[in-house]
């Protein structure tokens, strides 16, 4: 029988206790091992918090598998806030460049449906939506348009 724990854990830091031991603990795996491997695939994402996903088959041997974080917490990340806007339609608490937003699409190109880097990057401006972020000092849906009539076309026209 084959057993999968999903969590959400801190980036570089995640630790026997909740939640992950009280999952793992009863599958009599090695749970050192486990929070080892999954800290050194998430230290990319320190200060963040990351879903895994921990495999257990019958034989006690695991496989760990790393999402990547939220898009909402890389544009946080990526523009040095904590939290997002508690107003978003009057206040505004950041501007990301398009070439910021082209870093996190490709961050976040494994989980996207997108088929091209533009389609990514109008994801990942629709995420500014309620954190209050403006995107090259626009709106964020007045951001989508301007993409949309090819103002940001020299940014994005590489595969994603």
């Amino acid at each position: 029988m084959v057993s999968v724990v999903e969590a959400l854990v801190p980036g570089g830091t995640a630790t026997p206790g909740p939640p992950l031991g009280p999952a793992l603990g009863p599958l009599g795996v090695n749970v050192k091992a486990i929070i080892d491997k999954i800290n050194e695939q998430t230290k990319a994402f320190s200060g963040m918090q990351v879903p895994v996903k921990v495999i257990v088959d019958d034989k006690k041997q695991f496989t760990v598998q790393v999402g990547t974080p939220p898009t909402s917490a890389l544009i946080k990340k990526e523009l040095g806030i904590e939290t997002g806007s508690g107003t978003p339609n009057t206040n505004t608490v950041g501007n990301l460049t398009v070439k910021q937003a082209v870093k996190i699409a490709r961050m976040k190109k494994n989980d996207t449906l997108a088929k091209s880097l533009k389609n990514a990057v109008k994801e990942v401006v629709g995420s500014c939506v309620p954190l209050g972020v403006n995107v090259e000092g626009l709106k964020p849906k007045e951001a989508i348009a301007a993409i949309n009539s090819g103002k940001f076309d020299s940014d994005l026209s590489e595969p994603l």
